[in-house]
């Protein structure tokens, strides 16, 4: 099959790179393992997904399929197809270490002259969850459901208790009804759920309401009263009852997606490098805000590629605008640009400001003012030029629309894998001038 197909095919690129991967995490699992049948070779496993997620098939029955029917992905397999459970598995049981392996091909791309770093951009996107918002319930319902099934279940008690009297004395003691304890049953289930999701709820609200505290009293520790503002509102930990769960994947949140209303969805992040489009952080988180993001995915950027190399210059939108992740890229020596405020399509730009900058101006006019000089316009500019192709390659080009895989840890991992997929097509695409 070699034969058929050009010397530059992708396949081959995909099957040299893993080459040259460390996979021995993966490996290791397999050493002492005496069940069973040998696995399939572990490195062609690691081939197979990375040069299907490549080709945009991200579903393992599909996979399975493309090994059957098409050419390129027989060059990897050979007449030994692993069938769509054996996929899925390793891709669950190796999840971890397929998202180290997102380290090792940066680095590729960092030796072939892809990564500069003299500026990154951050974004996030809305992905869709493996769960359907229809299987979302808010707190408020939650509650009268609670109340609900507890009535319900105490009137099947008390008729079945009934019951249970008029046929001792009718059949004897030995006899045994069926019907009402199956149907006793459904309901304590569901009610058991519908308390889980509640209690659920009201620990995430919890948890939030001292997370949010705890960073009042640092920045009130950092600033003092003065430099606060109006005094924050009391934060409750009583879930809102339009707050959702989902019972099929309760990691996952409805989110706005543009342009479509409401979904189940999750948030992935990606922190792109300007120079070829290379992504050098990546995450997935279940807050619809990217603020709470904005540190975390720099400190994983600059982890990725390295402390010998430092991070110059980043650009983000609104959604990331907080005084204290301002204040965070001033402590890092990385100059910001991060937008204060969303300004309409074709709304008229602010004059550039002339002189120099007056000492009395708050952390937001600062920034709002710097966005507004000549450097700030064209730095910030090239935000969407660096990081919204990213996804627009992702999501439209490649497919990737929804997560295959439920809760927060597993859809980091397959996210990880799209992303590491993204940068080997970059590097693909570069190769005669890496060549050279």
């Amino acid at each position: 099959v070699h034969d058929w197909l050009p010397e530059n095919d992708l396949v081959y690129f995909i099957l040299d790179t893993v080459n040259e991967l460390d996979i021995s995490a993966i490996t290791a699992k397999y050493e002492h393992e005496e069940r069973g049948y040998p696995p399939y070779n572990p490195r062609m496993m690691v081939a197979l997904l990375f040069y299907a997620y490549c080709r945009g098939i991200f579903s393992s029955r599909k996979i399975m399929q493309a090994c059957e029917e098409r050419l390129t992905f027989r060059v990897i397999v050979g007449d030994d197809i692993p069938n769509w459970r054996t996929i899925s598995d390793f891709r669950k049981l190796h999840l971890k270490e397929l998202e180290q392996l997102f380290v090792q091909v940066l680095q590729l791309c960092q030796k072939a002259g892809l990564v500069k770093l003299g500026h990154i951009a951050l974004d996030g996107t809305k992905v869709k969850a493996n769960a359907s918002r229809h299987k979302a319930m808010s707190y408020g319902r939650i509650k009268q459901e609670e109340k609900r099934l507890k009535e319900e279940i105490h009137q099947l008690l008390s008729q079945a208790e009934a019951v249970d009297q008029q046929e001792d004395q009718a059949y004897g003691l030995d006899h045994r009804g069926e019907e009402l304890p199956k149907e006793l049953a459904r309901r304590e289930s569901r009610l058991k759920r519908i308390q889980q999701a509640k209690k659920a709820l009201e620990a995430e609200v919890k948890a939030a309401a001292e997370q949010a505290q705890t960073q009042r009293e640092e920045h009130l520790k950092k600033h003092g009263e003065a430099q606060c503002g109006r005094p924050a509102k009391a934060v409750s930990e009583v879930p809102e009852d339009k707050k959702q769960y989902n019972f099929t994947d309760p990691e996952s949140k409805i989110m706005k997606v543009s342009n479509k209303g409401w979904d189940q969805c999750a948030n992935a992040q990606a922190a792109v490098d300007s120079h070829k489009q290379i992504i050098v952080a990546c995450d997935v988180t279940d807050q619809t805000n990217d603020k709470q993001q904005f540190e975390p995915m720099l400190q994983k950027a600059q982890q990725n590629i390295g402390e010998d190399k430092r991070i110059k210059a980043v650009s983000s939108d609104t959604g990331y605008y907080s005084e204290s992740n301002v204040e965070y890229a001033q402590d890092k020596r990385i100059d910001a640009y991060i937008a204060t405020e969303k300004v309409k399509h074709n709304a008229p730009v602010a004059a550039a400001p002339r002189g120099r900058m007056p000492k009395d101006l708050t952390v937001n006019q600062k920034m709002a003012r710097k966005l507004r000089t000549k450097k700030g316009r064209e730095t910030y500019s090239k935000r969407k030029s660096i990081v919204e192709p990213v996804f627009g390659q992702i999501k439209r080009a490649r497919g990737f629309v929804q997560f295959s895989l439920r809760g927060l840890e597993k859809m980091r991992g397959e996210w990880s894998l799209v992303c590491l997929t993204h940068n080997l097509l970059k590097l693909f695409a570069a190769r005669g001038a890496v060549a050279a």
